[in-house]
């Protein structure tokens, strides 16, 4: 079987492209940007015993993209949008093409409109614009046949900003608490992806929506989270100025913030609670049709977000180790959290 590269191999996502590549039988290729970066899931003794090869690349640098997969043959390739591309990532897309990448699963967003060209599509909606234009590169660079888009639904760990005040039954200032999300998991999407990367996609789809299995307010899923743990949660809706506020507070520029006040500041479009996710049950089932198991509930992902920070704690308190040595934020933060109440 030809090799297959991952670009992103230790984000989330990636890591799980690439485990789910390599259970099917796919020699896999892990690219980061930093090679002292560890692969979630996969530490070293895993990675030599699984065969996975590891090169440097940046998918901001087509130079770099290129001579990873010269030097590994690989064949297909699993990509991210890479904010910062100055021409959509298309540079990068030709080198990849011409270094002999005859396929490509791109992560894209099911934010990317229906209705019109992916050319069309204006900058002022920044996320659908941001993937749309990729989407259209890949139409140019590969060809129709040749990628596939996978459009996921909101992730369910866009939550995780909020678990340190609900675990501890604090109060939860909420902008948009009536924005709905469908919630799917990353290791759901990564499984997808992987899968497609490998052996291509089903039913003649180009596009492969997936989103989680029911559709929650932020508030709703903010109080359900609190339930579980057996908290009691407050939580206090912000209005525009404040939640401007607490986006710019968090980090982002003042331009995203103001698109991501216009964008959470409505139900969107309002009406049918699944009017905004496009071919939902489609997606719904995708998750299925691609890994031979439902898209994971949302109780279920709270449910293992919970006993793996407890794994983790557990073997930190036995081992000494200071938390304050995590890598990844979501996973340190839930540590941290639990150790506070072990």
């Amino acid at each position: 079987m030809a090799s297959v590269i991952v670009f992103g191999a230790s984000g989330k996502i990636g890591s799980v492209v690439a485990m789910t590549a390599a259970k099917l039988g796919a020699h896999v290729v892990l690219a980061t940007r930093n090679m002292k970066k560890s692969i979630p899931g996969l530490n070293e003794e895993e990675q030599q015993d699984g065969g996975f090869a590891r090169v440097e690349a940046d998918l901001l640098k087509p130079d770099t993209v290129s001579s990873a997969i010269r030097s590994t043959m690989a064949k297909r390739a699993f990509v991210y949008r890479a904010f910062g591309s100055q021409d959509d990532m298309r540079s990068t897309l030709v080198a990849m093409k011409e270094a002999g990448v005859d396929f490509v699963v791109f992560l894209s967003s099911f934010t990317v409109p229906t209705d019109k060209f992916l050319r069309d599509v204006s900058p002022e909606d920044r996320i659908p614009y941001a993937h749309a234009q990729v989407e259209a590169n890949l139409e140019d660079v590969c060809g129709a046949g040749n990628h596939i888009a996978v459009r996921p639904g909101a992730f369910a760990s866009n939550l995780f900003r909020w678990q340190g005040a609900i675990k501890a039954g604090k109060e939860v200032r909420l902008f948009g608490s009536t924005f709905e999300q469908d919630n799917i998991t990353q290791d759901d999407i990564g499984r997808v992806s992987g899968t497609i990367l490998v052996s291509g996609p089903k039913l003649g789809q180009r596009k492969v929506y997936l989103y989680g299995p029911q559709i929650l307010s932020l508030r709703e899923a903010v109080i359900k989270i609190a339930e579980i743990l057996n908290q009691e949660v407050k939580v206090v809706d912000l209005n525009d100025e404040e939640g401007l506020s607490q986006y710019i507070d968090s980090g982002m520029s003042e331009e995203t913030a103001r698109y991501m006040v216009r964008v959470f500041g409505s139900k969107q479009p309002g009406g049918e609670p699944r009017s905004k996710f496009v071919n939902y049950q489609e997606g719904v089932d995708n998750v299925q049709l691609y890994t031979g198991e439902p898209s994971t509930s949302f109780e279920n992902w709270v449910v293992k977000c919970l006993d793996l920070a407890k794994f983790i704690a557990h073997a930190c308190l036995i081992l000494g180790i200071n938390t304050g040595h995590f890598t990844l934020p979501i996973e340190a933060a839930l540590v941290r959290v639990l150790l506070s109440s072990w």
